[in-house]
């Protein structure tokens, strides 16, 4: 792993293409009109945050709040809130760490999970018309790569924070 400050040299070509063509995908993922249009068509009625930790906890559940707010990226007391609405509206429990007594793991309910299958169902239908021309080959590689990339973003983010929480050894550098 590289510890080289990220100014230290400039991105090539190929990865400023990918940069933009991910900033063009988060815009159109994340409009709030493409986020209602699918929540109407899948029956969902719920914010795009409490959707996004869905999916999560649907992927890897059950985890602590702490945990699915860093693999979500966002502040732990935004996730405390979405949780709390979600435990109200029936698609979560909290249940006990088997690691940790004292902790609590955020599970899905079958209510939430039939929602995300649902989100999920109704997603992939328009992402399949969307990408029709494409041979099975083609899709296979492209879900392989994002996989890969996604992992290795997550990592790198990961080995970030790392560096910025861990205390410089004893007697200065």
């Amino acid at each position: 792993m590289s510890t080289e400050p990220l100014s230290s040299a400039p991105a090539s070509a190929d990865v400023t293409e990918i940069e933009r063509a991910l900033t063009r995908i988060t815009y159109l993922s994340t409009r709030a009109r493409r986020h209602d249009r699918l929540m109407a068509l899948a029956g969902v009625p719920l914010d795009r945050a409490a959707v996004a930790l869905l999916r999560q906890i649907a992927d890897t559940e059950p985890l602590r709040p702490g945990e699915l707010a860093q693999r979500l990226g966002v502040e732990a007391s935004h996730v405390t809130r979405t949780v709390q609405h979600l435990e109200k509206s029936g698609h979560v429990v909290r249940v006990p760490d088997p690691d940790d007594g004292r902790a609590q793991r955020i599970q899905l309910t079958d209510d939430g999970r039939a929602a995300v299958e649902r989100v999920r169902d109704a997603g992939a239908r328009g992402m399949q018309a969307a990408l029709s021309g494409w041979t099975p080959e083609d899709l296979g590689q492209l879900a392989a790569l994002f996989h890969r990339m996604v992992d290795d973003l997550l990592s790198h983010a990961v080995d970030e924070e790392t560096e910025r929480t861990v205390p410089p050894p004893a007697g200065g550098a």
